[in-house]
């Protein structure tokens, strides 16, 4: 059986009222749409490809802003679009774990 999606990425884009940590006040929501935006821009979204998707908690926010790949069960951290970039180049497009922003 083969899989529908070649990598399936999650944002942690959960809510939390303060003083608890969350992944959406880092900027989540923000990111997550600017990877779905480049993931679509670059020609690799859809069936076979990779679907970018917004997850609620991921019980992670405390490491966060947080992602998860799948199927490979990579988790990582980022701060900003150089980030992303970064995670779909490498990770992504070309199967190469981005060590420094692995949790």
């Amino acid at each position: 059986m083969s899989q529908y999606f070649k990598h399936h990425v999650f944002f942690c884009c959960n809510q939390r009222q303060p003083p608890d940590s969350c992944c959406n006040n880092q900027g989540a929501s923000e990111l997550q749409a600017y990877a779905k935006s480049r993931i679509s821009a670059l020609g690799l979204k859809g069936k076979g490809n990779i679907r970018i998707n917004k997850a609620g908690c991921l019980d992670r926010c405390d490491d966060g802003p947080v992602l998860v790949v799948y199927p490979d069960g990579v988790w990582y951290t980022y701060v900003d679009q150089a980030d992303i970039d970064e995670i779909i180049s490498e990770h992504l497009q070309h199967g190469r774990i981005v060590e420094r922003l692995k949790i």
